[in-house]
This record gives structure tokens, sequence and C-alpha cells, in this order.
């Protein structure tokens, strides 16, 4: 538990919170024993809670699962009033960074903590939902990527996998953001201190740039989309072509066998003991085999 006093009021940050925290904050604060209880269980959609003296929130962010490099979501919980704003979530890299730089810099206090506990989680919440901007950056880097291979004539690597895991961090991505959108929202109409003024342009800001993200994220999901088609088009396409090329092969070679087989009867046969035999048949079945394969190029097959 880390926590900034300025006097008028504190910032509290909890980073994967045990138990014994929990038991620290029921001490210390009178807090609902529900809203407690959601701070140590994983809650599936983002909320806000009203008390006469608090708010609780729930938001998730999403973020880069290090084990995986897949996208997946944190929660963050906030307790807030008009001396106090506690944040708990489990280990989210920017926050900590953003709570270690409150705390190594008096310019980064007197900017987010000079004013009431609304200003702070506005600054909290635009500067974290700004680093989101990077990840969608990283979406649309890996998006051309993925496009210019499968466009590449000479590429034979199967992109579908590739594709198939950007699609997925892609709607994870949009799953997670749009619900904290309408949490956001909420937050333009409160009131938290004295000493905000009105908020509802700062908070507005933020929904703002969850609605960019989710534009964004809907286009890349569109085109990823697309190359998913042209992908499975191309792969459709390479098939055809093999099965032709198989299909060439079975064709050509029937007629040669039918002429080996019939010359390898046991019976008396035509040019059977003529001397140049050998050389009639192999120049029969070379006729043929030109024949086929001049046909075949003349109706466009090969």
């Amino acid at each position: 538990m880390q926590t900034i006093d300025t006097g008028k009021l504190k910032w509290i940050n909890i980073p994967a919170p045990s138990q014994g925290d929990i038991d620290t904050l029921e001490k210390a604060y009178d807090f609902h024993h529900l809203d407690l209880e959601d701070c140590l269980t994983e809650n599936q959609r983002a909320k806000i809670d009203r008390y006469d003296d608090y708010r609780f929130l729930i938001l998730h962010l999403p973020t880069i699962q290090a084990k995986t490099k897949r996208i997946v979501y944190i929660e963050l919980d906030i307790f807030i009033s008009e001396d106090f704003l506690i944040c708990l979530h489990n280990g989210h890299g920017y926050l900590n960074e953003l709570f270690e730089q409150a705390q190594n810099g008096e310019g980064v206090v007197k900017e987010y903590m000079s004013s009431g506990t609304g200003f702070l989680l506005y600054n909290i919440l635009n500067d974290t939902f700004e680093t989101l901007f990077k990840m969608v950056d990283d979406l649309t880097r890996e998006t051309n990527k993925i496009e210019k291979e499968v466009f590449q004539a000479e590429n034979n690597r199967d992109m579908l996998k590739d594709i198939l895991l950007l699609k997925k961090d892609i709607i994870n991505f949009r799953r997670i953001i749009l619900p904290q959108r309408t949490v956001i929202a909420q937050l333009e109409h409160m009131s938290f201190s004295k000493q905000d003024g009105d908020l509802e342009v700062y908070f507005d800001n933020v929904v703002d740039k969850i609605e960019k993200i989710y534009a964004t994220l809907e286009n890349l999901y569109e085109l990823v989309e697309s190359l998913h088609q042209t992908n499975e088009s191309i792969i459709f396409h390479n098939t055809n072509n093999v099965i032709k090329v198989l299909t060439v092969f079975s064709v050509v070679m029937l007629p040669l066998t039918f002429v080996t087989g019939f010359y390898g009867m046991n019976v008396n046969l035509p040019m059977q003991h003529a001397p140049n035999s050998v050389l009639f048949i192999a120049g029969l079945m070379l006729l043929i085999l030109g024949s086929m394969l001049a046909y075949f190029k003349y109706k466009n097959w090969i």
C-alpha cells in the first residue's frame, strides 16, 4: 500500500491487493463490505456504485499478458470521496509508473492533486486511456505487416493462425473498452469535491478518447476480416492449382498405362517381335503424351 498525502487529499495506490490490505481499508474507512469483497474477486462488468460519502468504481483496462503476449483485461477498483482516492489493481504497469512519478516529482503532484479528488481521478483515467493508443498503434502495425505478407506472391507461410490471433486481440480489446464508456460518461455529472468545479468537459474528453479507440478498432476488425477472407481465397486457389496438376498428371498417365499394359499381355501382338518394337512403343507413348499436353495447353488448363 503506497500513499501520497498533500494534507488536503490522499492518493493511495494498492497493486495486487491482499486480504491484509482489504482488512486495513475496512478498519480505516466505512466502506460497504460488498465493495471490499469485489476488490478481491474478478468482476465481469464495469460499474459505479454511489453512496452518501463515497463512490465505488470498477473499470476494466486492456493490457498485454506477459506470458502469451495477447490482450487481456485487468480490473481497476477505485474508492473516491472528497478527501481521498484509492486505486486497487492487479499490478497494472502504467498505474504504478504514474504513482511513482507523482511520488518522485513535485510537479506531477501539483498538476494532479492541486484541485480535488475528481480532478485527480480525471488525470489518472485520462493518462491511462491515452496509453491505450500505443496498443492500438501496435495492432495497426501488426495488421499492416500481415496484409503485406498475405499479398506477397512468394510468401508460402500459413497466415491463418496469425490472422486469427490478431482478430482475437481486436475482439477482446473492443469487448473490454466499450463498457468503460458508459461508466466514464456517468462521471461527467458527478461532484466529488468542492475544489473540482465543473468536471463535465474533462470526463467528456476521456469519453472521446474511448470512442476514438473503439472506432479505430472497428476499422481494424473490418480490415482483418477482409484479410481473413482474402487469405482463404488464396489458400483455395493454391489448393485448386495443386489438384489441377495432380489431375493432369493422372489423366496423362492413363493412356500411357494402357499402352504399357496392352503390350505387356502374354499374347501375340503386332510388332511384338520386330527389332524396333521398344522404340515404336516409346515413340507412341511420347506422341500421346505430347498430344495431350498440347491439347491441355490449348485449352489453358495448364
